[in-house]
């Protein structure tokens, strides 16, 4: 049996906490109320999803070049606050030649003006911000028609 194309789906700091961490913001969703609704729709799609989540900067990198290595189709990146500050995963997005779907469940440009400027855009092959858990969805139908 052919293996599916496998979509990275991950998750950066404090993603962890969705559900809990201020609602009116993320919304009520948990991380693994996203993952389940992720996986239905990846076979729907005829993919694979191999979904992640940590706080740690390096843990993301690695895994940004694990989905390169592996020949994933694409990966969505849902950098959380390493949006606004980490050039180390700017550099590790702009290394892969793996397509890259930045997502946020907020939208930054509504947000603090610090939250407005992100160094995953520049690199990445799409954004999508503002629709809470919606996002993802809509990351990964892109993702299969890339």
């Amino acid at each position: 049996m052919a293996t599916l194309p496998t979509v990275y789906v991950l998750n950066g700091p404090n993603l962890n906490l969705l559900g809990l961490r201020e609602p009116e913001i993320y919304g009520d969703d948990t991380l693994d109320d996203i993952a389940g609704r992720l996986e239905d729709r990846a076979r729907e799609l005829g993919l694979a999803v191999e979904i992640r989540q940590s706080n740690h900067e390096g843990h993301l990198i690695d895994w940004l070049h694990e989905a390169q290595a592996e020949g994933a189709r694409a990966v969505i990146l849902n950098p959380g606050g390493l949006t606004h500050t980490s050039v180390a995963l700017h550099d590790a997005v702009k290394a892969v030649d793996v397509p890259v779907i930045e997502v946020h469940l907020s939208n930054p440009q509504a947000r603090e003006s610090f939250r407005r400027r992100s160094l995953i855009a520049p690199v990445a092959k799409g954004s999508v911000a503002g629709f809470g858990a919606l996002g993802y969805a809509l990351a990964l139908d892109a993702a299969a028609r890339l």
